[in-house]
């Protein structure tokens, strides 16, 4: 019997023009950056009629399920194979845009999305790695990324606050060898 993990696709931002804001490709489906936007054209297009709104919506594209729900200007997608099930993708869906919404502070907009690109994409980062998913809690995803909530500090300074940190510790294990 094999094992077989909840997977996506890909993860997908857009603007309301359909534009790349953020995205992740994690399956082979699409070897071309033509073909990759070529599939985010059409499956914008597909959706920006449907009236989503915050409320997550389930659509069967090209052979794929797509997830997706509208906040502001921001269109947010995760794509997964047929065999994949719905629940899993929307909550991936949800944990995705509840982790942007907090660490934009509730700002969600093409705008604010494109000053904390980083943190985004470090959003995408922690929620899947390779096409599996690894968690879909919002408020853990934030915490992951904006340095387990180190309030005041800029994503720079967690940064190098983490980098020091690991430094230390490395020198103290090296030290105690």
């Amino acid at each position: 019997m094999q094992e077989t993990f909840p997977s996506v696709k890909n993860i997908l931002l857009l603007d309301s023009e359909g534009k790349r804001v953020a995205v992740k490709y994690y399956s082979d489906g699409w070897p071309t950056l033509s073909a990759k936007l070529a599939f985010e054209k059409s499956v914008f297009a597909k959706t920006q009629k449907a009236n989503a709104g915050t409320d997550a919506e389930i659509v069967m594209f090209d052979g794929q399920i797509v997830v997706y729900k509208f906040i502001q200007d921001l269109h947010f997608f995760v794509t997964g194979g047929e065999e994949e099930n719905e629940l899993i993708l929307a909550s991936v869906l949800q944990g995705f845009s509840d982790a942007v919404e907090r660490l934009l502070k509730n700002m969600v907009d093409k705008r604010t999305a494109l000053e904390n690109l980083d943190l985004i994409l470090l959003c995408l980062d922690e929620i899947v790695d390779g096409g599996i998913v690894l968690e879909t809690e919002g408020r853990e995803i934030a915490e992951k990324v904006s340095g387990h909530g180190s309030e005041g500090a800029s994503s720079a300074e967690q940064t190098l606050v983490n980098a020091l940190t690991q430094a230390r510790e490395h020198l103290a294990k090296s030290l105690l060898m």
